[in-house]
């Protein structure tokens, strides 16, 4: 049986190619589905929690160069986003 949770949190990102980027990084098995709200940055996600979990989502959106709040993306990955993506990082906590 599957049992669907729905989840919210933020993705650091600036517009609609981001939110095209997010969106597409959320489309993962066990994903019902997944919206990221440019305004508020918010991502809300409702998925399987027999498939995947919530590490794996953020993972994900991190592998495309979006931090969220948990996972901060590689620099590499990041630097290649166009320029008008390249949102504000927040610092990285020692």
């Amino acid at each position: 049986p599957t049992h669907f949770e729905t989840i919210s949190f933020k993705v650091f990102g600036n517009c609609e190619m981001c939110q095209e980027r997010i969106e597409k990084a959320m489309k993962l098995l066990g994903v019902k589905s997944g919206v990221w709200n440019v305004d508020t940055k918010i991502a809300t996600v409702t998925f399987d929690i027999h498939s995947i979990g919530p590490d794996d989502i953020h993972k994900a959106i991190a592998a495309v160069g979006y931090d969220t709040e948990q996972v901060r993306a590689d620099d590499k990955v990041y630097k290649k986003l166009p320029g008008c993506c390249q949102y504000e990082r927040e610092k990285i906590k020692k």
